[in-house]
């Protein structure tokens, strides 16, 4: 299967959704963003290693490095391999001295040490056709522009997300595109998991 290579291009998070927050990964060369909902605490963890932030006492995955590079461990890549439910599911694809094995991961502790070990991220074309959102291409080159890393801070707004069952599809769509404007990658989920939702009632 062929797998698509992705890139952190947000980390936004909205205080009304009970502190949660929302990493975005952008289809490197395209025009789809795949964002995934995580905890505050691995939002951090993220957040530190994008900013190269030298905490005074490593961070778990701070230790995570520092255990795999003493024993001569490297992370080649990661891959969001897997979605049931709402749920992403990842591996890490490692390699020792003679082996090359495949690791579980929670997708946000892969993203976490993908971003500290320098290493690429991947998913798959199912993946990204399901759970990913098309950016608009306004310049029409069919190619998004490079996107710099940084973190992205929502105010705080209500979500309304009961409000988005009274809309029709053609509201709904327009209104995805709004919010992705103005970078709510929060609220784009709960926009983009409506509209799927009345795809699979059909």
């Amino acid at each position: 299967m062929k797998k698509i290579e992705l890139e952190i291009v947000a980390l936004s998070h909205s205080i009304t959704q009970t502190h949660s927050y929302a990493v975005v990964l952008g289809e490197v060369n395209g025009l789809r963003r795949l964002p995934i909902v995580i905890g505050g605490f691995e939002a951090q963890a993220i957040a530190v290693a994008l900013e190269k932030m030298a905490p005074s006492r490593p961070l778990t995955h701070d230790l995570m490095k520092n255990f795999m590079t003493a024993f001569a461990i490297d992370l080649h890549e990661i891959i969001i391999c897997d979605l049931q439910e709402g749920i992403f599911y990842s591996k890490l694809v490692c390699s020792g001295e003679n082996d090359t094995v495949e690791i579980d991961s929670r997708t946000s502790d892969a993203i976490a040490l993908a971003v500290r070990f320098g290493c690429p991220i991947y998913t798959y074309e199912n993946i990204l056709e399901s759970a990913g959102i098309l950016m608009e291409d306004t310049a029409g080159t069919g190619k998004k522009k490079k996107a710099k890393q940084e973190v992205v801070v929502e105010e705080d707004r209500p979500t309304g997300n009961e409000d988005l069952k009274t809309m029709t599809l053609e509201e709904l769509n327009h209104l995805l595109n709004e919010v992705l404007d103005s970078e709510d990658y929060i609220r784009a989920i709960a926009i983009r998991d409506e509209i799927n939702s009345r795809g699979k009632r059909k």
